[in-house]
């Protein structure tokens, strides 16, 4: 986008067969109108691709889009952020501005900072999130509000004439602020997605039509107009963003816990639906939609492949498709309709929404996206 607005951009990574397909006009992930952008910038001749980081030094805004994942026990690592500054911190000088645009550990922007002052670097740190949609994002960048921060309103207003050719507001904020905002926006998601879950699984237990009841809860009524619908929740973003807060809080924060043993539990409890119906030690399982979310091609931290670890102790076969997912171990989705026994709905793709399913065979679909019938 920076390209696209006439602003000379370099694009520096490790990861050279990204750069690769980057510099032959590919979009190495889906998004809605990238593929046009990023051919339009290659003609306009803004935009440099490279793998070495020499051509950093003469940029004056630095967007580092390196964030803060959690380990295995849950916990924030700062490796990566570290190591990237540590190996580039010769290409560094002063004037320039680092904007951390990934979700950080709060706290992390002002650690940046005073790096960089204890060695007398004058470089403004500024922590700006990101806040759009997967797939989404050259529409969304232009029309929700862009956080800003920093340690100076220097820095603030040199960032903020960065972002002004295609953001309609800023919202200013001291940086440690907009850091949990970010964190606490995600796991506000993430705790409304297992509150609804919860709820389809007091149901279900109970051998209820949760759609009638959502259907109930939400018809023509504004107060609950939010609620969402059940389903897989997890991805990339949101349990990690919901277990950072609750490291930040001293694993004080309940509410975040209970909703990761929720989400995380649904593949189970969706197995244990099928079980009622069907002794799986025999039959073939299939799973459609292996994506963390519908329409994407975004396989990472996806409850999908949980839901396959799970069903490999229980079934005789598992067989697993996704119509964007690029994995070496999926199959074509006629495949899996035809030689399943149990079908579990995981991603809602829209070419799942209407599928005839033989009567024969039990689906499990917590999205209600393929029909209505319930084992």
């Amino acid at each position: 986008m920076f390209a696209d607005h006439g602003v000379r951009t370099v694009i520096y990574d490790t990861n050279v067969r990204a750069l690769e397909r980057i510099a032959r006009g590919e979009m190495p992930h889906a998004e809605a109108g990238g593929q046009e952008m990023l051919e339009r910038v290659l003609r306009g001749g803004f935009l440099e691709i490279t793998a070495e980081p020499a051509p950093l030094r003469d940029c004056e805004f630095w967007v580092m889009t390196i964030g803060t994942p959690v380990d295995e026990h849950l916990n924030p690592s700062f490796a990566a952020i570290r190591k990237a500054l540590g190996d580039l911190r010769s290409f560094l000088r002063d004037g320039q501005v680092l904007v951390l645009r990934s979700t950080v550990y709060p706290g992390t922007s002002e650690q940046v900072q005073r790096s960089f002052d204890r060695d007398q670097l004058r470089v403004g740190v500024s922590f700006c999130p990101e806040r759009v949609a997967q797939g989404h994002s050259l529409d969304e960048f232009r029309r929700i509000p862009q956080i800003v921060s920093g340690f100076d309103d220097e820095t603030r207003g040199r960032v903020e004439t960065l972002f002004a050719p295609f953001t309609s507001e800023f919202v200013r904020m001291q940086p440690t602020e907009a850091e949990l905002c970010k964190l606490m926006t995600n796991a506000w998601r993430y705790i409304q997605f297992a509150t609804v879950n919860q709820f389809y699984m007091i149901a279900t237990l109970k051998g209820l039509d949760f759609e009638r009841i959502l259907h109930g809860c939400r018809h023509n009524y504004p107060r609950m107009a939010g609620m969402p619908g059940p389903g897989l929740s997890a991805g990339p973003c949101l349990v990690k963003d919901t277990m950072q807060l609750a490291a930040y809080s001293q694993n004080s924060f309940v509410l975040g816990h209970s909703a990761m043993l929720i989400n995380e539990g649904l593949p189970a409890h969706l197995i244990d639906l099928a079980k009622r119906s069907v002794d799986l030690r025999d039959k073939t399982a299939g799973i459609l939609g292996m994506a963390f979310k519908a329409e994407s091609d975004d396989g990472r931290d996806s409850l999908s492949y949980k839901l396959r670890k799970l069903l490999q102790m229980d079934a005789r076969e598992v067989l697993c498709t996704d119509p964007f997912v690029a994995d070496p171990s999926l199959v074509s989705l006629e495949r899996v309709i035809e030689e399943s026994n149990v079908l579990f709905v995981a991603t809602p793709h829209e070419q799942y929404r209407g599928l005839r399913i033989a009567e024969e065979k039990v689906v499990i679909d917590v999205w209600n996206c393929v029909e209505s019938r319930r084992p």
